[in-house]
């Protein structure tokens, strides 16, 4: 996906990284234990509940703080995502003590686990990126509501349009010539949803109709966006609260009726 170079999640129990460097930022949650580490010659710790940021070219190693070792979840983000102008900020404090961003970046996480869902983790690698560029920079993590009618229902029209085809989150910010995180927070703030979650929403909509119409799961799934019978699944449960199958079988009605 553009900007995440790799996605890797472990789990160590005597695993010791020597001193080394990435050419991409390393951006890192603990879910389990902790983590000791050398940046720049300075000690510091990975905890669980921070996000750990680290830069680019800069020499750091890791081992367990504890005997239990620790799991770990780690994305590594290019430099379209991060400047390189930032990387003595993320030096001086790649420790960040900030619960929405690291619940931001496990969401995103989810959001990379399978095809299917790219416009939802293109939109959350976005604002992730710039929740840590204002950390970086000294500024308040959360910005202002952007308020952008216009774009917000161009962007709803394109969707529209693309329901069954789909469309990625860098394709729609240059057709609208808007930035992407622009993009996103417009639309939210218009419409008090985010755009992959319209998106989602439409398609499940379109795909009740095609069920009750009697098309089978996997057509409809194709008909309407899906990846695959399962991805359909997954959303439509979510939305409506049952499968697909025993939505048809009920013609419409809940599960339970």
């Amino acid at each position: 996906m553009a900007g995440v170079a790799e996605a890797f999640h472990a789990h160590f129990t005597d695993h010791a990284y020597p001193m080394h460097v990435h050419d991409t930022w390393t951006l890192l949650i603990i879910d389990e234990g902790a983590v000791r580490y050398d940046l720049d010659r300075h000690e510091h710790g990975a905890l669980r509940g921070f996000v750990t940021l680290l830069p680019p070219q800069v020499p750091h190693d890791g081992q367990s703080a504890t005997p239990h070792g620790f799991r770990k979840r780690v994305l590594y983000l290019d430099d379209t995502l991060l400047d390189a102008a930032l990387i003595g900020r993320a030096v001086d404090g790649p420790e960040i003590a900030d619960p929405p961003l690291r619940q931001a970046v496990h969401r995103l996480h989810e959001s990379l686990r399978g095809p299917g869902d790219e416009l939802e983790a293109e939109s959350r690698v976005a604002l992730v990126a710039d929740r840590l560029r204002r950390h970086l920079l000294g500024r308040e993590p959360v910005a202002a509501p952007v308020r952008d009618r216009r774009l917000a229902h161009r962007l709803r029209d394109l969707l529209e349009r693309r329901l069954a085809a789909g469309m990625s989150l860098r394709e729609a910010a240059g057709e609208l010539h808007a930035h992407p995180v622009h993009l996103v927070r417009a639309f939210s703030t218009e419409f008090g949803i985010a755009p992959h979650q319209y998106l989602v929403t439409r398609r499940v909509d379109r795909a009740r109709r095609l069920l009750l119409d009697g098309l089978p799961a996997p057509a409809v799934a194709a008909a309407t966006g899906f990846y695959d019978q399962s991805h359909l699944t997954r959303h439509f449960k979510r939305v409506v609260g049952t499968t697909p199958a025993r939505f048809a079988g009920s013609n419409g009605r809940t599960a339970d009726s």
